[in-house]
């Protein structure tokens, strides 16, 4: 497993709305660049958008990043 930072993982808009940098999965749900929400969408009950800043602990399987946590 691995520390990084939010922003290697997800791309931040403008207007707010972020976007996976690579194919990623958070408790069970995976998606991938296309996908571009905004604050108040939950991935697996998860509103990722509270987390701006933070660092998130991955691993990595078959390409696709696992995000395994999230750091105070």
């Amino acid at each position: 497993m691995a520390r990084i930072t939010f922003n290697s993982v997800f791309t931040q808009y403008p207007d707010g709305t972020l976007e996976p940098i690579r194919r990623t999965r958070i408790g069970g749900v995976e998606f991938g660049p296309g996908v571009r929400f905004s604050k108040g969408v939950a991935f697996a009950g998860i509103d990722l958008s509270l987390f701006i800043g933070r660092d998130l602990e991955v691993r990595e399987e078959n390409g696709i990043l696992i995000i395994e946590g999230i750091y105070q």
